[in-house]
């Protein structure tokens, strides 16, 4: 695993402000109607406005700035003409290299106006509001004398005690000068927490969050290469930030500055 020094992280919190702002924006643009292409197109002409490169290009044989996941589909899925439609469940992945630092983050929405109120769309709410409380639980972990274990362990414990599934053979990472990076952060506790790495002052790691409704299983979904789905349809999301281990607790690097 790499440690970074205090420079290296200002460098980081810089990037990683930026991409946080980036996000915020497709966020805000992924409504009824608008194309995964769009979405990407805007997150291309984002990226080179922020003065960095998209992350996802450096990963051999990936073309995108963005990692687009509707309902079943978990990871990797690639921007396609697809038109999103309201009650769509999005997630957006995207990653910026930012003088020569990568940042890494992810966040999960329901597609339109949702005060309907029906009972489907209510549950939506209640799976991505578990998820995105995963994230921030396992992410004051994250401080120096603790191990990973301890953040597997929350993710785990939140995810499955509100009977959804962690999707275990995708996993949170170290993040630096490389996008992906030791240590590896499986959602769930393998082992003891003590086998797993301690956490130190200076390391940057992607905490993520990579569950599902359903099983949890995962399948390539089609012959693009890239795209994973849930094995059984159920919905899956995915809720990250890219974090640094300080002194004074977890620094959130991809916190947008707007």
């Amino acid at each position: 695993m790499n440690i970074q020094t205090s420079k290296d992280i200002a460098i980081m919190k810089e990037g990683g402000g930026r991409l946080g702002n980036i996000l915020l924006q497709l966020l805000d643009a992924a409504g009824p109607g608008v194309s995964l292409e769009l979405i990407e197109k805007m997150a291309d002409d984002l990226i080179v406005k922020a003065g960095g490169a998209a992350s996802f290009k450096s990963v051999a044989g990936y073309r995108w700035a963005t990692c687009l996941c509707v309902n079943e589909v978990v990871v990797h899925g690639i921007p396609t003409p697809y038109v999103l439609k309201k009650g769509d469940v999005l997630t957006i992945d995207v990653g910026l290299i930012y003088q020569g630092f990568h940042t890494d983050t992810a966040w999960t929405k329901i597609i339109g106006n949702q005060k309907d109120g029906t009972s489907n769309t209510e549950e939506k709410k209640r799976f991505l509001k578990i998820g995105e409380e995963a994230m921030w639980q396992a992410i004051e972990q994250a401080r120096i004398g603790n191990r990973i274990g301890h953040i597997s362990q929350t993710i785990q414990r939140i995810i499955e005690g509100a009977g959804y599934n962690i999707v275990k053979t995708l996993v949170g990472h170290g993040v630096g000068r490389e996008l992906h990076e030791a240590p590896q952060i499986p959602g769930y506790l393998k082992g003891s927490i003590e086998g797993t790495p301690e956490l130190q002052n200076g390391m940057t790691i992607a905490v993520e969050v990579i569950y599902a409704a359903g099983s949890g299983a995962i399948v390539y979904d089609n012959a693009d290469g890239w795209t994973l789905a849930t094995q059984d349809r159920s919905l899956s999301a995915v809720f990250e930030h890219s974090i640094a281990i300080r002194p004074e607790g977890p620094l959130i690097l991809t916190k947008a500055q707007m």
